[in-house]
């Protein structure tokens, strides 16, 4: 009887350190997975564009496809390449982070610049016009959905793996892919919600019985636009912020701290001026609003140099004379 207590007592005790470690993994993907906010909210502001012309009974199935190559994007591909650089290469982690960091920063400067100056640097792609078969430009869109969300996806895998404690190669393979499914379910169920809000709008404002469904679903319809403008705009500022926050951290990781330094110092001295009680608020306030502000001018620095550059050199690689001869 007493070795049967003590084998419950150890299956019990095994069972408590399982869990621990279950609710551990779960508490570092949350973590990880809130550090990249940027990338995650311009994930979501991006994609209803990739439905957008197409009939309605469809909208759901290329959200789901374009979700399917999401996943197999962050686990298939993602997932691997991060632990391999976490465990054998540790030190490249901080140069792609900067390099993703950069990439947001551009990315939302130049959302920013558009909105100043929305005639210019609007490139048309040709073959999005070549065919008029809904399938194959279906397929199309699709396609270029998949190869965007790869790059934001590799920012969100990479900061994630950089906010992960130093653990073993399973925790760090669980994080990540809890991460990874994660934010794939919260970005395109949310996704999927947005391009039927205006649908189900209509379909109250036509349909209902009350009069009061009616007005709702007239409400729903009205605000959609306003919706998608406001998460444009959120989108944009939080791919500045994360993006100029981690290119800051990156440079003071590789031996350049002044500007970090500079930030947490004007960050201190906000919430030195404020109450106890609202410091942690001005100093986040502070510290966000500075990296966004660098976030900024760095992607204004960095349009120039992928428009004459980096884009003429990646169309000349993969062959591409239009786009070379456009840029």
């Amino acid at each position: 009887m007493s070795g049967l207590l003590a084998l419950l007592d150890d299956v019990a005790g095994i069972a408590k350190v399982a869990a621990a470690s279950v609710d551990d993994v779960a508490t570092q993907a949350f973590k990880a997975g809130s550090k990249a906010a940027g990338a995650v909210i311009d994930d979501a502001a991006v994609t209803p564009k990739y439905v957008s012309g197409f009939d309605a009974s469809r909208e759901i199935p290329i959200v789901g496809k374009i979700a399917l190559g999401s996943i197999r994007n962050k686990l298939l591909i993602l997932l691997p390449l991060g632990l391999i650089l976490a465990n054998f290469a540790p030190w490249a982690i901080t140069p792609l982070l900067m390099i993703g960091g950069s990439y947001l920063c551009f990315e939302g400067a130049e959302k920013v610049w558009h909105g100043l100056f929305p005639g210019e640097h609007i490139v048309h792609d040709p073959k999005m016009h070549e065919n008029k078969d809904p399938a194959k430009l279906e397929q199309q869109k699709v396609s270029g959905a998949i190869k965007t969300d790869f790059i934001l996806s590799a920012e969100i895998m990479t900061i994630a793996l950089a906010a992960i404690p130093e653990s073993n190669i399973w925790t760090e393979a669980a994080v990540l892919a809890m991460v990874a499914i994660g934010i794939t379910v919260a970005v395109y169920g949310s996704v999927a919600l947005i391009v039927k809000a205006d649908d189900l709008g209509l379909a109250m404002a036509t349909r209902g019985r009350l009069g009061l469904t009616q007005a709702l679903g007239r409400w729903i319809v009205k605000a959609m636009p306003v919706f998608m403008r406001i998460l444009t705009t959120v989108g944009t500022a939080a791919m500045l912020w994360v993006g100029g926050n981690i290119v800051i951290h990156g440079l003071y990781e590789l031996g350049w701290p002044p500007l970090y330094d500079f930030i947490h110092h004007m960050a201190d001295e906000a919430a030195h001026a404020v109450s106890d009680g609202f410091a942690p608020v001005a100093k986040w306030v502070v510290t966000a609003f500075m990296d966004g502000v660098f976030g900024l001018l760095w992607g204004l620095v960095l349009i120039p140099v992928a428009t004459w550059i980096v884009g003429p050199a990646i169309a000349a690689v993969t062959g591409n004379k239009a786009e070379a001869e456009a840029h």
